[in-house]
């Protein structure tokens, strides 16, 4: 089968599209045939530290059609369709723990299939586990405009937040936003974001941060906490890793710091978070509340360019890989395209 691996050299890796073995399910494990598999700048970071080692299965999501059961399997059957988190999704077809898929609803498309599961289970995690929100609470989205960010302010939003605040540097982007949930939008390429944060809240603050750019902007997170605020940090997209805390701040306005990633979760707890977030969002996607916005959808052999699509930080919403041919059927999205209608 063709799958796209992940090859390591001296300056960082590269990909290659190779043709390796089909797998085999064991106990508990089901194979899916991959249709469509969301792209996550998480991966970009991936192939830029494969310095050594042997090559690795690309991928953290899909979206496909069960086509082997294996023993001790309950609940998934051959033909479900279904989406997944777990490595090595970027392949015509994939070995995954069957607590691991999700049923997808035959209203999406492939390709919305696709951009659920990475970004909805790690916005549940940060919003509900890690940032503890509760309805009637406001909640401050970072870098907005990407698929992190369009799940977290959807969840903040449908679970009852009392504001949501949103930030992207473009002016064109944020433009956007309100019909996913935001109520105010903040333009940090033109506004100070504590300030706005501020002049949002009545001077209080917001209750729950969901940061993906790290370092650079730690100092003004902290700064826009209510008290009892907790700033859940996702991501490190600013490439700042280190930044200075006023301790005094933290200390009297009894504010959390949490990270969350991952990469340091045990398996158990990875598939814990994935029952967690079906548990919980299932429900508002079946009832169509929810919203997968596609920016673009590339070939799978045309990784390379989607990979610098996403690094060019262009787009609005996922980027999908069509796996299989049957995924470039948009069903209720129209505005895919192949790298070939982009041209």
């Amino acid at each position: 089968m063709k799958a796209v691996m992940i090859v390591s050299g001296p300056q960082g890796g590269r990909l290659e599209i190779q043709e390796i073995p089909r797998p085999t399910p064991g106990s508990g494990q089901v194979v899916v045939q991959v249709m469509a598999s969301g792209l996550n700048r998480g991966e970009l970071i991936r192939v830029g530290e494969a310095k050594s080692g042997a090559p690795i299965r690309a991928g953290i999501e899909f979206a496909g059609i069960v086509s082997q059961v294996g023993p001790d399997v309950r609940g998934v059957c051959e033909g479900d369709r279904v989406a997944g988190h777990g490595w090595g999704g970027q392949s015509e077809y994939v070995l995954a723990e069957a607590r691991a898929l999700i049923e997808m609803p035959s209203t999406l498309s492939w390709a919305e299939a696709a951009a659920f599961p990475n970004v909805f289970i790690s916005a549940h995690d940060a919003l509900v586990t890690n940032g503890e929100f509760r309805a009637g609470q406001s909640v401050l989205v970072n870098a907005a405009t990407g698929g992190m960010g369009l799940a977290a302010i959807q969840l903040a939003a449908q679970l009852g937040a009392s504001q949501v605040i949103a930030t992207s540097r473009s002016a064109a982007k944020l433009a956007r936003l309100r019909e996913y949930g935001a109520t105010h939008t903040i333009d940090t390429s033109q506004q100070d974001t504590v300030q706005a944060v501020k002049d949002a809240t009545g001077g209080r603050g917001v209750d729950v941060i969901i940061d993906s750019l790290g370092g650079a902007v730690l100092d003004a997170n902290l700064k826009s906490l209510a008290v009892c605020g907790r700033l859940v940090i996702i991501a490190r997209m600013s490439g700042v890793d280190t930044a200075q805390v006023d301790i005094k701040h933290l200390w009297i306005n009894r504010l959390k710091v949490v990270g969350t990633t991952f990469r340091t979760r045990t398996e158990e707890e990875r598939l814990a978070l994935i029952e967690a977030c079906a548990r919980d969002v299932l429900p508002l996607l079946r009832a169509g509340r929810l919203k997968l916005p596609v920016d673009r959808m590339f070939a799978l052999d045309d990784i390379a360019q989607a990979h610098a699509y996403m690094a060019s930080d262009q787009h609005f919403g996922k980027i999908v890989l069509a796996v299989h041919e049957g995924a470039m059927e948009t069903g209720a999205q129209t505005s895919l395209a192949t790298t070939k209608e982009l041209a």
